[in-house]
């Protein structure tokens, strides 16, 4: 078979397109590749930050500290007559987690994680690493609300400053620059307007309510403290999101438009039959993207709540960054990195399959 050969232009073009390239090749080799090559290797080793012990070779026991997880059956606490113990309102008494463990010597490496009741029966949740299923949990949960809430306010927003008026290129502005601001910065702002006593969100609330409300703890509450954290997410992040779809919104040619309003289309009618149709790539994409920068969830975390309180508000990445740097276990940290990144890189394969795009509907 006669060996097809590149004409010299070809040549060039092909070197100078490598060459072109190279910038962000290069970018991806050491931020990218290099760091997931190491953390693979160093998740199967005792590596510390600072050790004067040499690193050693422990296989896969660092990934089974990450997915050990038990569940337990606790048996109810018996008298002296060998009748189950009660409280003063008649409720059965279970012993600790905590106890179960210690009168155990095969879950002594475990520690509780969480109890929970079916059919009657009262179970444990025992792991050898606790706050890595608790920082999974905090951070699905977050993830799971916070998407489709930033889907819906950035395209409202979207749709809002995409009208034809005096003015509305301050309200894009205003909109975006949250985005565009260290996320340091104005954590340390919303931790003033979150204070539970001179708080600018309670003092608006009790004003608003007469009293009634206004006494929320935000960021001490374990029920409160997530919470507090998506809605500064959202007033952070909706701005990025705005400016996406007003692109999208802008490609929409406006023949389409002025013929549904000829038909008697209302606004609502349009949005649903046209405009978000027409955006279904911009929200394949929109989605995935927030998604992944939900589970990076770390630095208002980190400024805001330090995880607490009672790891309510412990995530992955502040998981991560606590094992790897607070308490220097490089190998364990990295395992868990691996871990979380196949975990991702699974979930955004499941969404791309679910959300196929419109170019591959046709």
């Amino acid at each position: 078979m006669k060996k097809i050969r590149k004409s010299k232009r070809d040549q060039q073009e092909s070197f100078f397109g490598w060459l072109m390239c190279s910038p962000v090749l290069l970018l991806l080799l050491v931020f990218v590749i290099l760091p997931l090559v190491l953390g693979s290797y160093w998740s199967m080793t005792n590596k510390r930050l600072i050790s004067p012990l040499p690193t050693e070779y422990v296989g896969l026991d660092n990934y089974k500290r990450v997915l050990s997880l038990k569940v337990i059956l606790i048996q109810p606490q018996l008298d002296a007559a060998g009748q189950f113990e009660t409280n003063e309102t008649g409720q059965v008494l279970y012993p600790r987690v905590r106890d179960v463990i210690r009168s155990n010597s095969e879950y002594h490496s475990f520690r509780p994680y969480k109890e929970f009741d079916i059919f009657g029966n009262h179970y444990g949740l025992i792991a050898k690493d606790p706050e890595f299923y608790t920082s999974l949990v905090n951070t699905t949960l977050y993830v799971v609300i916070i998407v489709p809430l930033i889907l819906v306010i950035s395209l409202l927003l979207a749709v809002l400053v995409n009208q034809k008026i005096f003015g509305i290129s301050f309200f894009r502005t205003v909109y975006f620059i949250p985005s565009i601001t260290m996320i340091s910065v104005t954590s340390v702002v919303w931790i003033f307007l979150f204070n539970p006593s001179v708080g600018l969100i309670n003092l608006i609330l009790r004003t608003v309510s007469f009293g009634y409300l206004g006494s929320s703890q935000w960021l001490q509450s374990t029920d409160t403290a997530l919470f507090s954290i998506i809605l500064y997410t959202i007033w952070q992040a909706s701005g990025l999101f705005m400016v996406i779809f007003l692109g999208g919104l802008q490609d929409i040619p406006q023949d389409i438009y002025e013929a549904a309003q000829i038909d008697g289309a209302n606004p609502f009618q349009t949005l649903i039959h046209i405009t978000i149709p027409k955006l279904r790539n911009t929200i394949i994409y929109v989605v995935i993207t927030s998604s992944i920068l939900g589970f990076r969830l770390f630095t208002q975390v980190d400024v805001m709540t330090k995880g607490g309180p009672q790891n309510s508000t412990l995530t992955l990445i502040l998981h991560i960054v606590n094992e790897g740097f607070r308490n220097q276990k490089i190998g364990y940290a990295s395992a868990i990195s691996i871990v979380f990144f196949l975990f991702v890189l699974a979930l955004t394969f499941i969404q791309r399959s679910l959300m196929k795009s419109e170019s591959e509907m046709e």
